[in-house]
């Protein structure tokens, strides 16, 4: 019987984190670093609040009211889940009182989304064991390459990304950190299991797949992202590399 993964919880709760804000800050008032477009070009998407994303699709506000004001106004009477619903721009610019063009740029904004992430979170895929892994890449098996993959998790397990982050033989020396943990910080992964397949159908590692994945392990405990597993898939077999994880196998 396989081991389960298990994943630790490295959130940090600061003491003042339930204050509630009493104002809300225009555009122009915030350093510029802290502006929502410059935010998102220095700090990704998953640093900004969902006022400051609407802020970026909206892009400029109106005569009578700033980008941001109108967006946390946006979000605070009418709520994200209700403005989901809408497909018709018409209908979205009369009950949010925006203009036209704004309301197009939400819409389609939103749609994106959908398509993007057509499967919930329901029908997400969900890795608990290296059979699992094995199983969802099944792709894999017949590369005639190695392919290094990043399997992102959330607390539950289930996928909320997948890449590959290299093509060619494993090695230590070239895959680096952070082209491993950076989708992992964009996509607030709570953990990451790679994968990676032999095309001589052998799944022994070799010491570079034993060095990597150390290396790894130790780089994930520093961002307080686990690696719980780094399994090799070749042909009908697989196996995961032994290393000294802390959570999983």
């Amino acid at each position: 019987m396989q081991n389960m993964y298990t994943t630790i919880d490295h959130t940090l709760i600061l003491a003042d984190s339930a204050v509630e804000r009493r104002y809300v800050l225009k555009v122009r008032d915030l350093p510029k670093d802290e502006k929502p477009r410059e935010k998102l070009l220095r700090y990704g998407p998953s640093a900004l609040s969902a006022a400051e994303l609407l802020a970026v699709v909206l892009s400029v506000g109106t005569k009578k009211e700033e980008v941001l004001v109108m967006a946390n106004r946006i979000l605070k009477d009418y709520g994200m889940e209700s403005m989901a619903l809408h497909t018709n721009p018409k209908e979205l610019a009369a009950d949010l009182d925006i203009p036209i063009g704004k309301a197009m740029q939400v819409i389609s904004s939103l749609e994106l989304g959908r398509r993007f992430f057509r499967r919930n979170a329901n029908g997400a895929p969900i890795i608990r064991t290296a059979r699992d892994v094995f199983e969802y890449a099944a792709d894999m098996r017949t590369l005639p390459k190695e392919h290094l993959r990043g399997i992102y998790l959330n607390a539950h397990y289930k996928v909320i990304h997948d890449e590959t982050i290299s093509i060619g033989t494993i090695d230590a020396s070239i895959i680096h950190p952070r082209e491993v943990f950076k989708p992992a910080l964009e996509y607030s992964a709570a953990a990451v299991v790679l994968v990676h397949n032999h095309p001589s159908g052998i799944v022994e590692p070799s010491e570079a797949d034993i060095a990597i994945t150390t290396q790894l392990i130790s780089a994930g405990k520093l961002l307080g992202i686990d690696l719980i597993d780094h399994v090799i898939v070749a042909g009908d077999a697989f196996k995961s590399i032994p290393a000294p994880y802390t959570g999983g196998m």
